[in-house]
């Protein structure tokens, strides 16, 4: 864009029912994201660095459905996606179905840096995380397993009572976590960039891949736009291609608030009477940011050179 600009940081921990036990330390986490972020993005780093190790940070927590903190599908196996997209050349990334990545979106910028793909997953992702040396974790933790066994004794609860895991969730929100990592950044040369990283639904059948490393759905950027992260029920942002909708919305004139907004109430108006626990942040290319979320709550948290520290809530404009 060839201008100057002042630099800002969305991040966000997931959409969900954030109880008090967890909620505070995830909140001190998303800030201190943000603010890690905020300065790189302040000493000259780009969008793409911004989004990218805000994100990894994340993914290191253990306190997000992201990386070492990802959600055991159905088989009690990880299967963790990552995505990310730089604004200026449309270049993105996305991998998926990983099993022992520590940083699922350092490989899906790799995908995007070092490839002439988009979206590579399974085998020949982990192959390519070996050729780039990036580094491995153990499969599955202690904590992982635990609220494995947790959800399973939920789902199997009143001898399937309930035909469809979608109706489990409403019944037991607080055991169904649904949160996801996310960022959405402006950098100082008016570029902006969006990555998202989960470990998936609780519980999900093996091979299944969601919102988060599909472009367009659960992660996007354009800098004819801005940039969105989504979090919550990825089948329901494939459905309405959400980030880019939003993007969409912006470029049409709504400002980020107005286009988070919009695509709630689309959520909640085409996917009404199921579960449809959504949450969105987003930026434009002016640096204003947005924030919504259908579901009960959305771990985030923004800084920008009129803070002198992030600002983080656990709720933005909540939609019925």
């Amino acid at each position: 864009m060839g201008k100057t600009c002042k630099p800002v940081i969305v991040v966000h921990g997931g959409a969900g029912t954030w109880n008090p036990v967890h909620s505070q330390p995830a909140l001190k986490r998303v800030k201190e994201a943000a603010n890690t972020a905020f300065s790189m993005l302040r000493t000259g780093g780009t969008a793409v660095d911004a989004v990218t190790e805000t994100v990894a940070l994340l993914e290191d927590t253990g306190a997000f459905n992201a990386g070492c903190g990802s959600a055991l599908n159905i088989e009690k196996r990880v299967e963790m996606e990552a995505a990310v997209m730089d604004g200026e050349t449309l270049q993105a990334g996305a991998t998926a179905l990983l099993s022992d990545i520590r940083n699922p979106v350092r490989l899906a910028r790799v995908v995007m840096e070092e490839t002439d793909h988009v979206f590579v997953v399974g085998k020949g992702a982990e192959e390519l995380a070996r050729i780039f040396n990036l580094e491995r974790r153990k499969p599955a933790t202690a904590v992982q397993i635990e609220r494995y066994e947790m959800q399973l004794k939920s789902l199997f609860a009143d001898q399937w009572g309930l035909p469809r895991l979608a109706a489990l969730v409403k019944a037991h929100p607080e055991v169904f976590q649904l949160e996801t990592a996310g960022a959405v950044a402006l950098d100082g040369n008016g570029n902006v960039a969006a990555a998202t990283s989960t470990g998936g639904f609780p519980l999900k059948l093996s091979g299944r891949i969601g919102d988060s490393p599909s472009i367009g759905c659960g992660t996007y950027a354009d800098n004819q736009s801005g940039a969105c992260s989504a979090s919550g029920i990825g089948e329901i942002a494939i459905r309405l291609v959400l980030a880019k909708t939003v993007c969409n919305h912006i470029e049409n004139g709504k400002t980020p608030q107005e286009a988070v907004e919009k695509a709630v109430a689309l959520v909640n108006k085409r996917i009404s009477g199921a579960p449809n626990a959504m949450g969105l942040v987003a930026i434009d290319v002016h640096g204003r940011i947005g924030a919504a979320h259908s579901s009960p709550n959305l771990c985030w948290a923004y800084m920008t050179s009129d803070h002198k520290e992030p600002v983080a809530s656990l709720t933005a404009k909540f939609l019925k």
